[in-house]
């Protein structure tokens, strides 16, 4: 994260965001001791926490000051146990190696230990979630989750369909990623008792940071680096899923080159991520992908205009700006 959001009135949720780890670790604390290895292992993905620390910004800034309940270090600590389920399931599903430059768990210990360390890690947030008296809480994470799950089934089946369109595209990264962080941002308005209007404006900034959290995402997985992004990039390449810049790239180039980007996606030549990253990387098709996500950050920040003026506020808009300019 920028210094910035670690500063000022922020260190009081920086000292929340402690409990929330410390919630989430004694949560899985009684876990059988050969499943332990796994669960403390899985502290390596927990980088940013972007969505418990959502979780806690949004009810602050809901209000304009940082009182923050135990609700909120609750549901912090669940959307986090549900994301952090989503990346060991990814992996297996994208058959990656390296996750935050930590070994994933499918290679430690294999692809039905992954799977079912995900499984046990929904199970964990939704026991915890059940503890608390608003049951809306709940229904809203169990509802994303059905989402989140929807959108890796739908990008599963559309692995090799080269006419996927954009809005198809679009639907898709909505559930899988933005479904997940809009919910934590309506989550920590609703903890905070915030009218109607509030939840929906954060909801909908916590939407479009997500969807451009995802585009950013498959941009660096054509053109980042593994040594800087910290996990295994080109999955997208070697499994036949089209994102953005690929998208766009097969509606605005001439014939022949979709036709070498096909050719290329559907070979087994083991080279072919290269030649897919020299092929689009020089393109306007990259730079179309991250002019979109530029706009989403726009159109997030547009969303808590409404929010009362406060430091907290200030990180959500600097925190949708990070979204863009991040490298990892």
């Amino acid at each position: 994260m920028p210094p910035q959001l670690l500063a000022d009135g922020i260190g009081l949720l920086e000292t929340r965001l402690t409990e929330v780890k410390e919630l989430f670790e004694s949560e899985l604390a009684g876990s059988a001791d050969a499943v332990m290895p796994l669960v403390r292992h899985i502290s390596h993905f927990q980088g940013k926490m972007l969505r418990p620390r959502l979780v806690l910004l949004a009810g602050a800034a809901a209000v304009g000051r940082p009182s923050l309940g135990t609700d909120h270090i609750v549901l912090a600590a669940v959307v986090e146990m549900v994301h952090v389920a989503t990346l060991i399931h990814d992996d297996v599903l994208d058959g990656a190696d390296v996750r935050r430059r930590a070994a994933t768990i499918n290679r430690l210990k294999g692809n039905q230990a992954a799977v079912l360390l995900g499984d046990m890690l929904i199970s964990h947030a939704f026991h915890l979630c059940s503890g608390l008296e608003c049951q809306s809480y709940s229904r809203l994470i169990g509802k994303t989750t059905n989402l989140v799950c929807e959108g890796e089934l739908l990008q599963n089946l559309a692995e090799h369909n080269w006419h996927l369109t954009a809005d198809a595209y679009f639907d898709i990264i909505y559930r899988k990623t933005a479904s997940l962080i809009e919910t934590s941002c309506r989550l920590g308005a609703m903890a905070a008792d915030a009218d109607n209007q509030v939840v929906e404006a954060l909801a909908q900034y916590g939407r479009h940071v997500g969807i451009a959290f995802q585009i950013v995402d498959d941009i660096l997985d054509i053109a980042g680096s593994t040594r800087v992004v910290g996990k295994s990039l080109g999955t997208d390449i070697q499994q036949g899923k089209l994102t953005l810049p690929m998208i766009h790239f097969l509606s605005a180039a001439d014939q022949p080159h979709r036709d070498l980007l096909i050719g290329l996606l559907e070979s087994s030549d083991p080279d072919r991520t290269d030649h897919v990253r020299k092929l689009l990387q020089p393109t306007e098709s990259m730079a179309f992908a991250k002019a979109e996500a530029r706009s989403c950050v726009n159109r997030a920040i547009k969303a808590v205009d409404i929010l009362p003026d406060s430091e907290f506020k200030l990180q959500l808009i600097e925190m949708a700006r990070y979204v863009t300019e991040r490298e990892k």
